[in-house]
């Protein structure tokens, strides 16, 4: 199986209102996300890749036009944990690419969530 990555940036801000008034994550707060799209499939096309890294080039457009720097509260229709976002990107990945095998979102250096099927 062969496997590629790619690596998106964005900032933004988030509260999870649900959550008791002593969590930390109650509180809006923002992070500076990193979202790793991972396609992978048995077989290369014509050109030798998986998928060329340049076709990737919508979910850049996507991220910063939709989430940079915006409060995810208002953009999203999920509580906006990483693990719902991590599904999230890896649906509208998935519905353009079928060789999306999974998606990773980091809030932190040290923390990461991914939705793989």
């Amino acid at each position: 199986m062969y496997r590629i990555t790619k690596e998106f940036h964005f900032s933004a801000s988030h509260q999870l209102t649900h959550l008791p008034d002593e969590h930390q994550c109650a509180r809006m707060h923002g992070h500076n996300y990193i979202v790793v799209v991972e396609l992978a499939s048995a077989d290369l096309n014509q050109d030798g890749f998986v998928r060329d890294y340049h076709e990737l080039k919508p979910l850049k457009t996507y991220i910063d036009e939709t989430f940079d720097h915006q409060h995810l509260n208002d953009v999203l229709d999920c509580v906006t944990t990483a693990e719902n976002m991590a599904r999230h990107f890896y649906d509208w990945c998935a519905a353009r690419w079928p060789e999306t095998a999974a998606v990773k979102i980091s809030e932190t250096p040290k923390t990461w969530a991914e939705y793989r099927p």
